[in-house]
């Protein structure tokens, strides 16, 4: 699917702002439209907007409406309703007719408006917004039905993950004019050479006489290379995408039927090479250090609703510590943050929102002493459909950039559980098979999934782990957590010599402007000996390849007894404002070459 743009052929208008809202039962095209009573502002979450308690944590249907007006257009031309996410599930009706649905909170998806409903100008659009969750949903989450003492019943989901369950219409909506005879999909594809790529534009088009025009014009609008044909085209001079310093080529198709310019797309992209070999991740056939963090799409108000001013902030601050990566936890994140850091030069982990691949997910990381009980995880999780689902949308989306250099199949599933392999060796093949990059995958692992009782990555290329030694394990214990922590990375190299080791979390709650003398675990001195332990260890072990931190920013979780107004390990605060750690991480960071750390 083609990122809206606007030229002289296609047209976009948005339909962001004020919407009429209601929870809870409504049938469009049969009940009176919604009134103005409650309102919404798209894209946003509903959750933080909604004062009310009851309104905040609801579960079920949220259904969004408003009128627009459609512009002329030719039979030539088709009207097309583009969202960039409604999470989790959606319906879309338009003068109360079902147009589509769409399974998955966090990818694009379209719907076509019928000619016939277009006779009238005014349109009315309603979209409804389930936020359920269940053992078949991705992310998972324990679905449950409660009855209350008058007999109603009050539906809930108990997250099966550790941050907040934010929905509704959460990126934006645009109405499109595009041809019926369109360009649909663009595959960039190269091969390179020292000084030179060739490269390869596959084009899906709907015009049955049409053919393709390819130029790629360099980053001053300069045409490099063209072809009269859907096929390859050779840049000469290449100038590579590198690490913190992109550079974006433009591959400009046009279609043309019978002599006539019938749809033109530009789509940007930048040329590196990616290869895993003898424990080195390599760029470009360097090898690179990670550095950077475990995110949220997470603000106040908005919630996970699109804030490109925070994702520009965000990245900036990133970047002034030294950092040149980050992980989309736990989902993919949106198109124009991946724009961005395309054009900034991040590195990044893509990931879909499989997460909470494990059954009783509390009780597991319950580390005390004594029997536990089996928790047969794979014998009740029925998401493979929907995690196919969601590898398919997220590798069509984000397949042409640069910055991915990684995918992500799952984060912290019960990798030791009996059937992970049988679960994820399909997966893996099915994301080889998808990917025309060839890209490396990974399986994010859990603290529980030690070398020895691991089942899953035997089938990924790069080792990702998630490990809190000195905070759930060896809590407020630095010495014993530095043992545990190189014991284990070491065991993880001699069990794997060939891959390289990542860490995508660790970290420490902390609290801005809490110290003490004895760094006890939440100050702000223990956050900083918490960290400077685990880069000793960190840089003792020859295959370590990079540091995640979890994490940039303080976020939004549910209430807990250890989740008081949220998740504290963010080396900023929600708002942004920087904990005393962040001078630590700007000092090593910068000293850290993108390049050449590990020789």
């Amino acid at each position: 699917m083609l990122y809206p743009i606007l030229n002289e052929i296609r047209s976009k208008y948005s339909l962001d702002g004020i919407w009429n809202f209601k929870q809870g039962d409504y049938k469009p095209g049969v009940d009176e439209p919604l009134s103005s009573d409650e309102l919404m502002v798209v894209p946003s979450s509903f959750n933080d907007i909604s004062v009310a308690q009851e309104k905040r944590n609801y579960i079920g249907d949220n259904w969004y409406e408003r009128t627009f007006i459609i512009p002329k257009y030719s039979s030539e031309q088709e009207a097309v309703l583009r969202f960039g996410s409604v999470t989790h599930q959606a319906k879309v009706f338009v003068n109360g007719q079902l147009l589509g649905e769409h399974i998955g909170g966090f990818t694009p998806f379209e719907v076509t408006i019928p000619r016939n409903l277009t006779d009238k100008n005014h349109l009315l659009i309603s979209v409804c917004a389930n936020n359920e969750l269940n053992y078949s949903t991705l992310p998972v989450g324990n679905y449950i039905e409660e009855k209350l003492e008058d007999g109603s019943i009050v539906k809930k989901v108990r997250e099966n993950f550790d941050f907040f369950n934010y929905a509704g219409i959460q990126r934006p909506v645009q109405l499109l004019i595009l041809p019926k005879k369109r360009i649909e999909d663009i595959e960039i594809t190269y091969q390179v050479n020292d000084d030179s790529a060739d490269v390869f534009v596959n084009v899906q088009h709907t015009s049955e006489n049409g053919s393709v025009e390819v130029s790629i014009l360099d980053e001053d609008g300069k045409v490099v290379a063209e072809s009269k044909e859907n096929g390859q085209l050779k840049i000469q001079q290449l100038r590579r995408w590198e690490v913190l310093d992109s550079y974006l080529y433009t591959a400009k198709v046009s279609l043309v039927e019978n002599g006539h310019l019938i749809d033109e797309y530009e789509e940007p992209f930048g040329v590196r090479t990616i290869e895993v070999k003898d424990g080195k991740f390599l760029i470009n056939h360097k090898p690179v250090y990670f550095k950077g963090f475990g995110k949220h799409e997470d603000s106040f108000v908005n919630g996970r609703g699109f804030n490109e001013a925070v994702n520009l902030m965000d990245l900036n601050l990133m970047k002034s510590l030294g950092a040149n990566s980050f992980r989309t936890s736990h989902y993919p994140y949106s198109e124009e943050m991946m724009r961005l850091a395309d054009r900034m030069g991040f590195l990044v982990i893509d990931e879909v929102p499989a997460v909470g691949l494990f059954a009783n997910f509390s009780a597991a990381l319950d580390m005390s002493p004594g029997e536990k009980k089996v928790v047969k995880t794979w014998e009740v999780m029925n998401t493979t459909e929907n995690h196919k689902l969601a590898l398919k949308e997220l590798i069509q989306r984000d397949k042409n950039y640069a910055c991915v250099v990684l995918w992500s199949i799952a984060n912290e599933p019960d990798g030791a559980g009996e059937g992970a392999d049988k679960y994820f060796e399909p997966l893996v093949k099915y994301v080889k098979k998808l990917d025309p990059q060839g890209r490396p995958t990974t399986v994010v692992n859990i603290m529980m999934a030690t070398p020895e009782k691991d089942l899953v990555s035997d089938y990924i290329d790069v080792l990702c782990l998630n490990r809190y030694y000195g905070w759930y394990l060896y809590h407020g214990e630095i010495e014993k957590a530095r043992k545990g922590l190189r014991a284990e990375l070491l065991d993880w190299q001699t069990k794997y010599p060939e891959k390289p080791i990542l860490m995508t979390e660790y970290g420490a709650d902390t609290l801005p402007g809490y110290h003490s003398n004895w760094d006890i675990p939440y100050t702000e001195e223990y956050q900083e000996r918490f960290h400077e332990m685990s880069h000793e260890v960190f840089d003792e072990i020859p295959h370590f390849v990079g540091e995640h931190v979890w994490n940039f920013a303080d976020f939004e979780t549910n209430t807990g007894l250890i989740r008081i107004q949220g998740n504290h390990k963010g080396l900023y605060s929600r708002s942004r404002e920087p904990k005393s750690i962040v001078k630590l991480f700007k000092k090593r960071w910068q000293e850290i070459p993108n390049y050449g750390y590990k020789k």
